[in-house]
């Protein structure tokens, strides 16, 4: 017994304790620590897979935004992406929103803005270039003669719209065909034109083995793509085709949910290898083309249902709360266990304090390895196995008070009294561990943390009870003097002072 007690409590100290030199600490979930939950449902009919799909390339997508354990599940046919303890939301949202189908189209021309009343083309990122102005006046829209304008790939046609003031719409995402020319917005940087006129799309994400943001010496932060055999083909056909000409005619636009999100120009006619687009990009714009082009094929377009932002000041006070009603409910519990069972209280309240390091431990553990996330209903289930690991020492206890008023003594009652009231604790929390593994399988979301903390906790109680709470009873009542304390022993405890210790 006395074995068993050394060991546990040395597995106990060297557990917290490297866990506090490693700093180490458990992963606070979106709802702890604030973030974002996006939620994006799929555009037109869905093709049996396509979601299951999305959802890989969304996690793939997210895991290049550093997030600790995000969680991205499947509801139905919508997605729901849980971000927690984002620094930059916008960035996150942003590089997540892009759902649909990545597509490199050639460069037409170079338009101002949609209601802009002055015509400007401006360079585009990577390209250099002389910018023209001219100014027209808005009239209510011709949205047929517009369509009609970009449908034929001819800039004069939209130029000649736009200088009789009619104004031309950007394609929108449903209209973003692959085999069509569209008008699509820039995505808005320093240098970089309003919108662009492009011709069909000439390769898709498909083609793209992978691409990586890097530090070119002399040009600054760079994107490399490196493209598989049959997108180098068709990218070295655009090149071949654009490069003679000058800009924008031969620049390529990266596309992504009916948004430019880079233009740069070809300055050569061939590729031999991976592809360089550089362009004063800065380190964050570099990561997020990176990834955007790394993971923006997807089977099915998206879109942005619902963003629900969680502050982190809110978070917090749902920590701060979860932390003080476990604290005041493990203070009242030890309260009552004193009072009820005197010394016994104490082997309690240690047995609580030997589980909460060790729960501690784990969970900061599991946090570093695997990316275990504590949420709010994780720390409802901490909370809810109090009760369960109270409830072994009153099974416990109760069973001591049985057989010492059959008139044995405490020391031979302990070690029959733990051998009895054991298969009773092991049924008690053998249940409590079915509906947790049922409730872990069968249900999403919260419901599975909840399930998931309060079956750990439900195991370390049955090793907190063998390995810790009958050694300590059985090592204390072979002391005389704590089992007849006047008022405060083991036998006030077990209500019979008169007992033999």
């Amino acid at each position: 017994m006395q074995t068993y007690l050394i060991g546990t409590m040395l597995l106990v100290a060297l557990a917290l304790g490297a866990t506090l030199a490693s700093g180490n600490e458990p992963i606070l979930g979106l709802d702890l620590q604030g973030g974002i939950s996006v939620v994006l449902a799929p555009v037109g009919d869905v093709k049996g897979g396509s979601v299951d799909v999305a959802v890989d390339i969304i996690r793939n997508r997210v895991d290049g935004l550093g997030v600790a354990e995000p969680e991205i599940s499947r509801q139905g046919d919508n997605i729901v992406v849980d971000l927690p303890g984002v620094k930059d939301r916008d960035k996150a949202r942003r590089v997540v929103g892009k759902t649909a189908e990545l597509r490199f189209r050639p460069v037409i021309a170079e338009l101002p803005a949609a209601g802009d009343t002055s015509a400007t083309t401006t360079t585009t990122t990577g390209v250099a270039g002389a910018a023209e102005t001219s100014t027209t006046t808005t009239v209510p829209a011709a949205d047929d003669a517009a369509k009609a304008a970009v449908a034929s790939c001819d800039p004069n046609q939209v130029v000649a719209l736009l200088s009789a003031g009619t104004e031309v719409p950007d394609t929108t995402p449903v209209d973003d065909k692959r085999a069509a020319c569209v008008l699509l917005p820039v995505r808005q940087q320093q240098g970089a034109a309003a919108r662009l006129l492009l011709g069909p799309t000439a390769l898709t994400g498909k083609g793209v083995d992978s691409a990586k943001s890097r530090f070119s010496q002399g040009q600054g932060y760079a994107v490399t793509v490196a493209f598989n055999d049959t997108g180098a083909k068709k990218f070295d056909d655009l090149a071949a085709a654009s490069f003679p000409q000058s800009p924008p005619q031969n620049q390529v636009a990266i596309v992504l949910d009916g948004e430019v999100q880079s233009a740069p120009a070809f300055r050569t006619s061939s590729f031999s290898g991976d592809v360089e687009i550089t362009g004063n990009f800065s380190p964050s714009e570099a990561e997020d083309l990176a990834t955007i082009v790394n993971y923006g094929a997807l089977p099915v377009q998206l879109k942005e249902l619902t963003v629900q932002n969680v502050s982190p000041t809110l978070g917090q006070d749902q920590l701060d709360a979860g932390i003080a009603a476990g604290l005041i409910g493990l203070l009242l519990v030890a309260l009552y266990m004193v009072f009820y069972y005197r010394l016994l209280g104490l082997v309690v309240v240690l047995g609580l304090l030997v589980s909460a390091a060790l729960i501690y431990a784990l969970i900061s553990y599991l946090g570093t390895t695997i990316g275990l996330t504590l949420t709010l209903a994780g720390v409802t289930g901490l909370i809810v196995s109090v009760g369960v690991t109270v409830d072994s020492y009153v099974v416990y206890f109760e069973r001591l008070k049985d057989e010492v008023r059959t008139g044995r003594t405490v020391r031979s009652s302990v070690d029959r009294g733990f051998t009895r009231s054991f298969r009773t604790i092991v049924a008690a929390d053998l249940v409590s561990l079915i509906g947790a593994a049922v409730l872990y399988f069968l249900a999403i979301g919260s419901v599975r943390g909840f399930a998931f903390f309060l079956g750990i906790s439900t195991i370390l109680d049955l090793l907190v009870s063998y390995f810790f709470m009958h050694p300590l009873v059985s090592l204390m009542a072979r002391r005389p003097a704590l089992v007849r304390m006047r008022g405060l022993g083991i036998a006030a405890g077990l209500d019979a002072p008169g007992v033999k210790s």
